[in-house]
C-alpha cells in the first residue's frame, strides 16, 4: 500500500471515534428528544426529567473525544512531537479508531431508543422513571466497555520513531 494511503487511513483512524461518537449522539439525542417533546403535552409536570434524559446518549462523543486524542498521542513521536504514520502503527489506529467509533455510535443509536422507550413508560406512569433509565444505562456501560479498551489498546501501539520511509507531518502548535 502506499504512503499516501496509509496516511489517510491512520489519519481516518485517529478522527473516526469522534465523528461516528457525535453522529450517534446526534441522532441518539434526537429520537428521546422527539419523545419529550411528545410527553410534554401529556402530562402537567416532571418535563425536566424527560429533557434529562434525552442528552444521555451525549456522552458517546466524549468518549470519542478522549479516544481520538489518545490515538493522536499514540501517533506522536516522544522525540521530536511530529505526528508520524505509517505501516507499523496507521493500520492499528485505523482499527481501532473505525471500530470504537461503530461501537460509540451504535450505542448511542440504541440507548436513544431506550431513552425514548423510558419517556413514554414514565410519562403515564412516573413511578416507574427510575427504573425505565435501567435499559439505557445497560447500553451506556457497552460504550464504556468499548471506550476503555480502545484506550487500553492504543496504550499498546508500538512506540513512533521517525524514518525515511514513513509519512510524517509535523504537527504546528500555532501560527508563525
Amino acid at each position: 500500500m502506499t504512503g499516501d494511503m496509509v496516511y489517510l487511513l491512520g489519519w481516518i483512524g485517529i478522527y473516526a471515534p469522534m465523528a461516528l461518537g457525535a453522529m450517534g449522539s446526534a441522532i441518539g439525542c434526537a429520537i428521546p428528544g422527539q419523545t419529550a417533546c411528545g410527553a410534554m403535552l401529556d402530562v402537567d409536570s416532571g418535563y425536566g426529567r424527560f429533557v434529562g434524559v434525552s442528552a444521555m446518549p451525549s456522552s458517546q462523543t466524549i468518549y470519542g473525544i478522549v479516544v481520538m486524542f489518545t490515538l493522536q498521542n499514540a501517533a506522536t513521536n516522544p522525540n521530536t512531537g511530529e505526528l508520524a504514520l505509517n505501516s507499523q502503527n496507521a493500520y492499528g489506529i485505523f482499527a481501532i479508531g473505525v471500530l470504537a467509533g461503530v461501537a460509540l455510535l451504535l450505542s448511542a443509536l440504541y440507548q436513544g431508543r431506550c431513552c425514548a422507550s423510558a419517556i413514554n413508560a414514565s410519562k403515564s406512569k412516573p413511578a416507574i422513571f427510575g427504573l425505565s433509565i435501567a435499559p439505557a444505562a445497560i447500553v451506556e456501560g457497552f460504550a464504556v466497555f468499548a471506550f476503555v479498551f480502545a484506550l487500553v489498546l492504543s496504550g499498546a501501539m508500538p512506540e513512533v520513531t521517525a524514518t525515511e520511509d514513513q509519512a510524517v507531518v509535523q504537527v504546528e502548535s500555532g501560527p508563525k
